[in-house]
């Protein structure tokens, strides 16, 4: 049963506070309980400034390993490449060793390719045979005003995959990698981080007792472990009402 817990905070700065007191709290707590911490990261704009807060902290950045829950098949340095843009606000600051960063590769010539690459790389890394799905201890979500997380979007195929870490999904004909439901609902913890008044509509479907997953794909994601839902009062005040 997923520990699911929904906190609405006054101010998009609040809610990035909130996000950084408990994302250091599991990372320290994984730290000391198995000897690292494995995050994976999201991208847009929301997570930015949490990234930057993580970069002024003083944590053992050779016992955390950083990867990555979705990327577009862009080159590191296009303006929208979910690596580019946490290396700029927060990797690029700190002494974490380049072998810690483990990113969705985009260099393949078919993003399939890629994706059974990025597979292979986590299966190596967890030591977890085929078919099998390692365990996060920190996996990073934002939503979308259409109900997708990481590059799950609706009604595409990359929601039905159950039996790989990794898949390509597609946005306006434009390929993504992605994790996978089951890969992130394997997770110790998942954060989504969501702002804004344009999510409302999303929201309510997520929350409904009933609704349609493939419409609203944040639905799928129930993880094994701790599930937190952190809302700025924009996004939120239509669960409070």
């Amino acid at each position: 049963m997923t520990n699911k817990s929904l906190e609405i905070l006054p101010s998009k700065e609040a809610l990035i506070e909130r996000s950084l007191q408990l994302v250091l709290k599991k990372m320290m707590a994984a730290v000391k309980e198995r000897g690292i911490c494995t995050i994976a990261l999201a991208g847009g704009n929301t997570p930015k400034p949490l990234y930057e807060a993580i970069a002024t902290q003083d944590l053992p950045w050779d016992k955390i390993h950083v990867f990555w829950g979705d990327e577009r098949y862009v080159p590191l340095t296009h303006l929208d490449s979910n690596e580019g843009m946490a290396r700029s606000a927060w990797l690029s600051k700190v002494p974490i060793p380049e072998g810690n960063i483990h990113p969705m590769p985009t260099d393949e010539p078919e993003p399939a390719m890629a994706a059974q690459k990025h597979e292979i790389q986590l299966q190596e890394f967890f030591k977890t045979a085929s078919g099998i799905f390692p365990v996060l201890d920190i996996v990073l979500l934002g939503m979308g005003d259409d109900g997708h997380t990481a590059s799950l979007f609706p009604h595409t195929s990359a929601l039905k995959v159950r039996d790989r870490l990794i898949a390509v999904g597609t946005k306006d004909g434009q390929p993504r990698l992605t994790f996978t439901v089951p890969l992130i609902n394997h997770a110790r913890c998942v954060f989504f981080i969501v702002a804004g008044a344009s999510k409302q509509p999303a929201l309510t479907q997520i929350f409904a007792e009933v609704g349609d997953d493939s419409n609203y794909p944040s639905r799928l994601i129930q993880p094994t472990g701790e599930l937190y839902w952190l809302l700025d009062q924009s996004a939120g005040e239509v669960l409070a009402e």
